[in-house]
């Protein structure tokens, strides 16, 4: 029977998908692994849209006091009895989640969190009239929530003790140690490197998480959440029993992201079981310790754009869900040697890599290890296996990307790239236009390879030829475009015979330029590739479009590709 319970497209609130009807993957087993495997402070390193924020809050509803009991009926955990007895409803919890904190100064960043703990405090306004607290508690609480024309007015001092404060409270009116969630820890900070104030923001954090996290009595335990694990040095300093559960920890390998059986249960209550393989082509292949897991945001997307569309295309969800400044970042540093290692990429090969796994933001551009290390942990690249270093104990991680969604982000950040590139030399450009004007073959062909051996490949190697040609046609479609923007260009334009790769109309009303292109598999290959081009546009008479317009000067060349390598012969035609 096919499932009418509607997919949760960007909802990350447990209760609302439980009480609301959606469809949900039971990921309840977390509560139980957290448990057994106790942590004071535990924190999650995991890319974003993985289900980080979903499983926070699912955290929160299962053991803050009043939670309603009836949303883990038939899930996993409703089955541990004994654990449910003890822990569901027990803990006063507080929950914050930074994802939201972004400004271009540190005073709007600080507001920011000065207004989602304020905003968190006042569900507990209970606290104002709790017979367990003294006035001076009260007063306390009444500081963290006070206002003044609608903001909160806590200064920097109330702000750093604010957690603490606020967990001390509402364990001395349960009389049970406070539950602290605290997901995207790391959004103030990146958004803080990239605006300018990122000192300011670490002072704070630090100061907040030391309090709240470090020397707290009233702390039950307290979990966060993550896209990079920043080195304990910069905010942790003296956390002690302080877990990271990475994503090379085999342990919640499971928790975080869809398993194949999941994806493959989801699709069958769906009646969409043929659309497995294409599903497991566009968003597997990410590694969380042992398991091979999907990115749920990816998955989730699709499968409700096939329940408008049964045709629907697979789609890149996730580039479309938020930036992707780090592979842009990398392709911008690249040199020589890391543009090949890219192009291996594109093409399915792996990289080794040594990775770290602690960065401080102010460390990502230090070096361009450091980048592959955090598009490493951010999800752009997978390990699939492991190599030692010559004379080291050390290993360095054999990485890929891990499926097709995230290979055509690096192709999409690399055609901007290239775009640019070409764009601002302009020397290149006008040389190439003199060039295909005066009829100089040599220094076409000579500027197309000058251009060729900067850019980095996005071919599949496992491409059909005319894939490959197709590619090569854009790549000469785009240069000429940007060579010369008085001319009139048309691409695969019909003309005599049939239909000719690109036609030029320059400024001369009496000349007009063909040109045919073509895939060599091999160097030796150019030459008989650039007759074979130049035979068709005599046969198929792809001049006679332009002939047809007065234009009877015409330039035919037969231009030949192979990898970052060209020849080009031409004619008078």
């Amino acid at each position: 029977m096919v499932s009418t319970l509607k997919l949760p497209v960007g909802i990350e609130n447990f209760e609302e998908i439980r009480k609301l009807g959606f469809y949900y993957i039971d990921k309840t087993r977390l509560i139980e692994q957290l448990l057994q495997g106790w942590g004071k402070v535990t924190l999650f390193t995991r890319p974003r849209r993985f289900g980080k924020s979903l499983n926070m809050s699912m955290l929160k509803s299962f053991f803050e006091i009043g939670t309603d009991e009836a949303l883990f009926d038939g899930l996993y955990i409703s089955d541990n009895k004994e654990l449910c007895d003890e822990y569901l409803g027990k803990y006063p919890v507080i929950f914050l989640s930074l994802k939201g904190v972004e400004g271009r100064s540190f005073d709007d960043a600080r507001y920011m969190i000065t207004e989602l703990i304020g905003t968190e405090a006042e569900r507990f306004s209970f606290l104002e009239r709790s017979e367990a607290l003294s006035e001076n508690d009260k007063d306390r609480y009444r500081a963290i929530i006070s206002q003044c024309d609608g903001k909160y007015t806590m200064d920097s001092q109330l702000l750093v003790s604010s957690l603490q404060s606020l967990s001390q409270l509402l364990c001395t009116h349960y009389g049970q140690k406070t539950i602290i969630l605290i997901d995207e820890y790391d959004v103030p900070l990146d958004k803080a490197f990239q605006n300018g104030y990122y000192k300011e923001m670490v002072s704070l954090i630090r100061g907040l998480f030391g309090q709240a996290l470090k020397t707290n009595d009233f702390l039950q335990f307290a979990v966060l959440t993550g896209c990079l694990r920043i080195s304990k040095e910069s905010i942790f300093t003296g956390l002690n029993n302080f877990k990271v559960m990475s994503i090379t920890d085999s342990r919640f390998d499971e928790q975080f992201g869809f398993t194949d059986y999941e994806v493959k249960k989801l699709l069958a209550d769906y009646g969409m079981d043929a659309h497995f393989d294409k599903v497991k082509e566009w968003y597997d292949g990410y590694h969380f310790g042992r398991a091979d897991v999907y990115c749920p945001w990816d998955v989730i997307n699709h499968v409700d754009h096939l329940l408008d569309d049964s045709e629907a295309k697979p789609q890149t969800y996730w580039i479309n869900s938020s930036g992707n400044s780090l592979v842009r970042r990398l392709i911008n540093r690249a040199d020589s040697s890391t543009k090949d290692e890219i192009e291996r990429l594109i093409a399915g090969e792996a990289i080794e890599k040594a990775i770290r796994l602690d960065l401080t933001y102010d460390e990502i551009e230090n070096s361009i290890d450091n980048i592959w290390s955090v598009l490493f942990t951010t999800g752009y690249l997978t390990k699939v296996g492991e190599v030692k270093l010559p004379d080291s104990e050390d290993y360095a991680y054999k990485l890929v990307i891990p499926n097709k969604e995230v290979r055509e982000i690096f192709v999409l950040q690399i055609k901007e790239w290239f775009k640019d590139v070409v764009a601002s030399d302009n020397d290149t450009m006008r040389v190439l236009s003199k060039a295909i004007i005066d009829k100089d073959e040599m220094q076409i062909a000579r500027q197309l390879n000058i251009v060729m051996s900067r850019m980095i490949s996005i071919l599949d190697t496992k491409a059909a030829d005319d894939m490959k040609e197709n590619f090569y046609h854009g790549l000469l479609l785009g240069l000429l475009r940007g060579s010369n923007p008085d001319w009139f260009i048309k691409s695969n334009r019909e003309s005599g015979d049939g239909f000719g790769d690109i036609l030029i109309k320059p400024e001369d009303p009496d000349a007009g330029i063909v040109i045919e292109v073509k895939y060599a598999k091999e160097i030796k290959g150019l030459d008989a590739a650039c007759e074979a081009a130049m035979a068709q546009i005599r046969d198929k008479r792809y001049d006679e479009a332009l002939r047809d317009e007065g234009r009877c000067d015409i330039l035919a060349y037969g231009i030949a590709f192979c990898r970052k390598r060209c020849r080009v012969v031409g004619e008078k035609l």
